[in-house]
């Protein structure tokens, strides 16, 4: 073989290759195209079927339908059937917005919310945000986005509807004293405070109260450097307010408790496909010495309740408060090829003293039970709840 045959051997293959990597990346997604005993070798029966109808839907329908629509319902109608309200599927767009969230970057209307059946309950209203100026207020509830229920839609999949590019509009339906609001909002960018801190009084004692809103990336770094400012001011005692902080991160979770539980367990997983694991502290915390005492309501989920149950079950600090949410089991987010993730449960999480505060896979459990029982009026100025969580250290 002459080399010149082999040199344009070597140019014909190369031109060729591009050709050949668009036909199989268009074979890849209309497999139904495939002669059919090559489709049959390649793709499974599941997936030729799925792929087929979505085929015959996209050429034959009676009007012009969008395929990346019909993939994006096909893909949440199958986690509906789940019946698992923590699980979703996020679209393209949806979790492009979620990302920012996670790391307390986004565009939104400026609040924080937790899940309940009908929607999403509000828990914190930024100052001078577009959901204070529109008069929402803790307490509220939402239901509908842009007309759109969300009931029985999981956290992640009904705040990402609300999220969007600053200078759009959103329509929030807000349930409040047995009435039915509609407000129209602009949204903006929200820079959401993942800590804040004070530094109180009481009975001639500092104290230091760090309030976290959320388990997004670095979380505990913020939290671990609120507490030394205030043990470096005096503080003599640390209170951690998880009220309305309905979870995030696994990885945050255990290291937010570590900066509190010197050593030993925080908290175990369990999942089908994931295997039993054992999170332990870090390292790295705070004098022991130091008293906390962890400050929880009904808005307190998943993330909040392992470290709120970290402290209590290795006798590091007390819980005071109302019965936390209940949620006994984690997700893990998966992208997709077409850009989209699914938001998906994969296992249990287990406190420890070997205690799993849901109900039983999705089901909502009995939670955290506080030793010291605390509820803020809503009516009031006061924080009742806060003002008892300080008098802890007193006892």
């Amino acid at each position: 073989m002459s080399r010149r045959f082999l040199q344009r051997l070597v140019l014909g293959l190369a031109a060729l290759l591009p050709v050949l990597l668009a036909l199989g990346i268009w074979l890849g997604g209309h497999p139904s195209s495939l002669p059919a005993p090559i489709r049959d070798a390649l793709v499974d029966d599941d997936t030729a079927a799925l792929d087929e109808a979505l085929d015959i839907i996209e050429a034959d329908y009676y009007r012009k339908v969008d395929r990346s629509r019909l993939v994006d319902d096909s893909l949440a109608g199958a986690v509906a059937r789940l019946k698992d309200r923590f699980s979703a599927y996020l679209t393209p767009g949806e979790y492009a917005r979620f990302k920012a969230s996670s790391h307390g970057r986004f565009s939104g209307v400026g609040m924080e919310v937790t899940q309940v059946p009908q929607g999403l309950r509000v828990t914190r209203v930024f100052d001078d945000s577009p959901a204070q100026r529109a008069r929402i207020r803790r307490g509220d509830r939402i239901v509908a986005v842009n007309g759109r229920s969300l009931a029985g839609r999981s956290s992640r999949s009904s705040t990402a509807l609300i999220r969007g590019r600053p200078g759009t509009f959103v329509t929030l339906t807000i349930a409040r004293d047995g009435r039915r609001l509609r407000e129209r909002l602009k949204r903006a960018r929200v820079e959401a405070p993942s800590v804040s801190s004070s530094l109180r009084t009481v009975d001639g004692r500092r104290l230091g109260v760090v309030e976290l809103s959320g388990f997004t990336s670095g979380a505990h770094g913020e939290v671990r450097e609120a507490v030394d400012r205030l043990l470096e001011r005096g503080a003599k005692g640390i209170v951690l307010d998880l009220r309305g902080n309905g979870g995030g991160l696994l990885d945050e979770a255990v290291l937010t408790a570590s900066v509190f539980i010197p050593e030993g367990t925080i908290v175990t997983t369990d999942g089908r496909s994931r295997g039993r694991r054992v999170y332990r502290a870090t390292g790295g915390a705070i004098r022991r010495s130091i008293p906390v005492v962890v400050l929880v309501d009904d808005g307190s989920a998943s993330a909040s309740e392992i470290v709120a149950a970290a402290i209590r079950d290795r006798g590091r600090g007390k819980v005071v408060g109302t019965r936390t949410f209940g949620k006994g089991v984690f997700q893990e987010v998966r992208e997709l090829p077409n850009g989209g993730a699914l938001d998906i449960t994969v296992g249990e999480y287990f406190t420890p003293s070997g205690e799993n505060l849901g109900g039983g896979g999705p089901k909502r459990g009995g939670g955290i039970r506080p030793g010291v029982p605390a509820r803020d009026d809503p009516d009031t100025r006061r924080d009742e709840a806060l003002e008892r969580a300080l008098r802890e250290f007193a006892s």
